[in-house]
């Protein structure tokens, strides 16, 4: 699994949706992480938000399989099935089956 910090440089929301859209453009593997961080209050950064309503579009455009949020891994957000039926490629991310606000998994 591929992993890509898309915040490293503290971009705006547009130039980190660019580079998220340039990642699933030409990627080959059938999930990657995705680091957005998760605002520097605690409280979901613009990116967070803005990501995960864009791969929502996404999936409903069958552009990607489904995202999982990685606190989906902590709480009931409505991912289990999701979760379910991808543990077999999210067990070999150290990182995938705790919670953690600041990354998204992307199936494609």
């Amino acid at each position: 699994m591929k992993t890509y910090n898309i915040k490293s440089d503290l971009p705006s929301v547009a130039l980190a949706k660019d580079r998220v859209e340039m990642i699933l453009k030409y990627e080959r593997e059938k999930v990657i992480k995705i680091i957005h961080g998760y605002g520097s209050t605690g409280l979901g950064g613009d990116i967070k938000t803005h990501l995960h309503q864009w791969l929502t579009q996404k999936m409903m455009k069958h552009q990607i399989k489904a995202f999982i949020p990685g606190e989906a891994f902590g709480h009931l957000l409505g991912y289990d099935q999701t979760i379910k039926t991808y543990i077999h490629l999210l067990k070999k991310d150290p990182d995938g089956l705790r919670p953690n606000e600041g990354i998204t998994y992307v199936i494609l």
